[in-house]
Formats: structure tokens, sequence, C-alpha cells
């Protein structure tokens, strides 16, 4: 999502408060995109075409409860709406199941210039939580696992199409409000399921994405737009900010109230910090003064591959001035008991001090890049990008070259790719 130096910083707030589903998101965006004429219905179309789904994306001007927004529809080669979420059945056809393996292969297998790399990478992680969430609900190996609705063609363009958009809009960050989920039962190719569907259900408890009511019925979040929300750096009413441009994106369905997402794009009000995502986690502490460093440090690096947030150690003296070692560990609330009791293992300590801290997180993006080394980690927050260390120091043992002068060199090609 990233733009040139020259770019203005620019952040976004997408109201959800009647659901979110792909075509929606994607139409909002549409007409952002006609406003700024950096996104439109060419790099849809050329985006389909690279991933070889032999469909035709369509825009149309829609009213909904009065207010005018832009729906997107995708047809297939006969001319009928594929798989589309808000149609009836009768409207619409469906496509074969595809396996996350084959969707992975096409987003991976599009040319640069049509699906940049951070759109890509965003794409990638938008499926994976998808993917994860239906591997979940049906008990299927990811590796076994078949899409229906969401591996139809109008999906992937939903999907693969927003990522896009965020990227050639040059929206940094992206806020949004609690999505209201519906209500009642829904039709679906596994049979009747109840609102929200099991897969959406899924990825919002994954992502810890609070929820709004709403007196409609149906479906108004789909497992896609859940999957789309996964990559907002926070939720609640519209950030201090200078509106640049509004765009609304349409449902087909009426659901007796505008059923719609509204995406407003602006710049941080001047002298407003970026908001941060208020967050809870569980510090797990413990003095040490019974195995070498040595352990200690192990510990570290096996309890943070094991999903701790962060680790460190402090030199402390203990009573009689014996010197000793503090193991702090800090952990997502629904980890902190396994990471207490490997840290038990671990050490051999005979008990933790255990306390809720709560902390303020800015967004983040972890991305993969091509470099000349091969591929390496990146961090990006903040406006900066950042080379996993692991990985700067792995080029410079495997090619004898100096620290400093690796992280020079892959932060510049960093650069050069991402803010293409």
């Amino acid at each position: 999502m990233a733009t040139d130096s020259t770019s203005p910083t620019l952040i976004a707030h997408l109201d959800c408060s009647s659901g979110v589903s792909g075509d929606k998101f994607l139409g909002a965006l549409l007409e952002v995109g006609a406003q700024t004429r950096q996104f439109g219905i060419e790099h849809l179309q050329a985006l389909a075409d690279a991933l070889t789904l032999d469909v035709t994306v369509q825009t149309q001007q829609r009213d909904s409860q009065g207010v005018a927004a832009t729906g997107v529809t995708v047809l297939d080669a006969t001319g009928q709406a594929v798989d589309a979420v808000d149609a009836p059945d009768a409207e619409a056809t469906h496509s074969p199941a595809r396996s996350w393996i084959e969707i992975r292969a096409l987003i991976e297998s599009a040319p640069t210039h049509v699906l940049p790399q951070p759109a890509r990478e965003t794409a990638l992680a938008v499926f994976s939580a998808l993917a994860s969430a239906e591997s979940q609900v049906h008990g299927v190996p990811l590796d076994k696992l078949h899409f229906h609705e969401v591996g139809a063609a109008d999906s992937i363009i939903d999907i693969c199409g927003a990522c896009l958009g965020l990227h050639l809009l040059g929206i940094q960050t992206l806020y949004a409000t609690p999505p209201a989920l519906g209500s009642g039962m829904i039709e679906t190719q596994h049979g009747t399921l109840p609102v929200p569907a099991p897969a959406t259900a899924a990825i919002l408890a994954a992502a810890s994405i609070p929820t709004s009511m709403s007196n409609a019925s149906g479906e108004l979040t789909t497992p896609t737009g859940a999957a789309l929300l996964t990559r907002a750096a926070g939720f609640g009413p519209v950030p201090a900010l200078r509106p640049l441009h509004v765009g609304y994106g349409a449902g087909t369905r009426d659901i007796g109230q505008p059923n719609i997402c509204r995406l407003i794009v602006g710049e941080p009000a001047q002298d407003t910090p970026l908001p941060l995502t208020a967050e809870t986690t569980i510090l797990l502490e413990t003095n040490i003064d019974h195995i070498a460093p040595e352990a200690v440090s192990y510990a570290g690096e096996e309890l943070l591959a094991e999903g701790a947030l962060d680790v460190w150690v402090t030199p402390i003296a203990m009573k009689k001035g014996r010197a000793a070692l503090s193991l702090s560990v800090l952990a997502r609330p629904a980890q902190a008991e396994a990471l207490a009791a490997r840290i038990v293992a671990l050490t051999g300590t005979l008990g933790l001090r255990v306390c809720e801290q709560p902390r303020l997180a800015a967004a983040r993006e972890e991305l993969s890049v091509e470099t000349p080394w091969g591929r390496v980690q990146v961090k990006f927050g903040g406006g900066r990008y950042r080379a996993e260390h692991d990985d700067i120091a792995r080029i410079a043992r495997e090619h004898a070259l100096d620290y400093p002068d690796v992280l020079t060199t892959l932060t510049r090609c960093i650069k050069q790719q991402l803010e293409c």
C-alpha cells in the first residue's frame, strides 16, 4: 500500500454498518478510483485476464434506498453472473470448486505490472485467512481444501481487486466500523446455514474483529468481506482526517436500508497521530539463577518460535547480592497458559509472575520481497520498511559481506520494489 515520497499519507475508513462483502468494498474503491483516475474497471479486467479466469467484469450504478452507489458484477463467457453473493440462485451460475493451492498459484503467477507485489502479498494474506477458516470449519487440511463460493471467479476478483485498489490508491492504513452480520438462515452449496456463516464467524473470531447489530435479515457480512477486514488496522468511528474522496459500493439485495459500504479517504488531521489499536496482553516473568545464561537465551528463542509476542532478559541482583536474570515474556491472552507451561519446562523455574498488560499497537504488515540474494521477510509499519535480522545475518554469512552493507542494499532494494 506504499506510495512514493512525494505522495501524501492517506488513510481510509470503511463504513460496514450494512455489512461488508467483497463486491461492495470493491465498488467503493472503484468510485474513489474514478475520482482520482488511479483505479478503474480496466485494472480489474486486466487482472481477470492475467489470472486466466475467462470472465468479464462490469460495473453498474445502483440506487439503494436513495443512495447512488457502484455495483460490481462478474460475468462468465455466456454473459451470466458468476456466483453472485447477493443475487438469488436463479440469476447466478456456479463455478467448479478451486483448491487453495490452485488459487495461491493463480495469484503468485500474475505479472507484477498487473498485480504489484504489495497487492499480491495482501491478497495472499486475505485468502490465507479464508483458507484457515474453511479448514477449521470443515475439518479439512489446507493442502486438501477446496473453496466453493469463495473459490469462484467473482470472489477471486473481489479480493485481488480490492487489494490492488488499496495499493493503487495509495491507502497506507485502513480502518472500519464493526461490521453488521445480519440474521436468519442462508442457502449455500453446503446447505442451509445460520447467519453469520460458519466461515465468517471463524474469520471474525480468529482476527478478534468486533461486530455490530442490525435489524436487516439475511447475510450482511460474507466470508470474503470478513477476510478483507483482517487487513484493517482498527475498528470504530471515522478517525481524525481531512476527507479527500468518498466512494459508495452497492450490494444487490433490498434489505430495508441502504445496502452499501462507504469508503472515506483522506489525510490524517494535521498534528494528529494515526490511531493505535488497543490490545490486552499478558506479561509472564520469572527470576532465574540456577541455569546458564545460554540456556535462558535458548528458552527465549524457543518461546518466540512458539508464538510469544516478545521476550527479553534483564540482569538483576537478588538477595545477598546474588547475580541472576529476569526472563520476561509477552503473550496473547489465549496463549498465556501454554507459554507459561513452556517457561517452566524450558527453565525449571518454580513460579511465574503474571499480570495483564494493556498496549497500543501501530498497524504493521509482514511481506516477503525478492532481492538479489533471494526472498527476505520485511516488516512495514509507521511508514518504514525493515528487513528481518535473521535474513540480513544469513546473507552476510553466506556471501562474506558486512552486515551494515547488506542492510543498506536490502533497504534500497525493498523501497524500489514496494514504492513502485
